[in-house]
């Protein structure tokens, strides 16, 4: 069985990175990720990124390097990276949802406490790695 790895980030949303930029984003994983087999989600808001991605961690670290020197975010910190047993979005070349005009209320099962962690990754706090699995994961079922 191929080693899965994974990797979350949160980043600061420049001014010069409009709706239009995120939909390039969007477009280009939809491009780009099948055929390195990476799947992940994004949650943006007006100010903050937070992206969860999954897959061969040569493939992940590659990507990794070349999101930080976007132009459009700042502040890019590594929050977590590992191993899992499975993909999280096994059909998700990239999911995404905007916390701003979506919301980011985390509902059924979601105690304040969770709440709490989900808002600190989406600012670039770091988070004790089961905790930011675990809810990420139960966010992400939800969107």
């Amino acid at each position: 069985m191929e080693k899965l790895n994974f990797l979350i980030y949160s980043s600061v949303r420049n001014t010069n990175c409009t709706d239009e930029e995120i939909q390039k984003i969007l477009n280009s994983c939809e491009r780009h990720n099948p055929s390195k087999s990476i799947t992940g989600v994004l949650v943006h808001s007006n100010n903050y990124f937070l992206q969860f991605l999954e897959g061969d961690e040569a493939e992940l670290m590659a990507l990794y390097n070349h999101i930080k020197k976007d132009s459009r975010h700042s502040k890019v910190i590594l929050l977590n990276k590992g191993t899992i047993e499975e993909r999280m979005f096994p059909s998700w070349h990239m999911g995404y949802k905007d916390a701003d005009k979506e919301g980011v209320t985390l509902i059924t099962e979601a105690s304040d406490d969770e709440e709490s962690i989900f808002n600190k990754l989406l600012k670039g706090g770091v988070v004790e790695d089961s905790k930011a699995l675990k809810l990420l994961s139960r966010f992400y079922k939800l969107v």
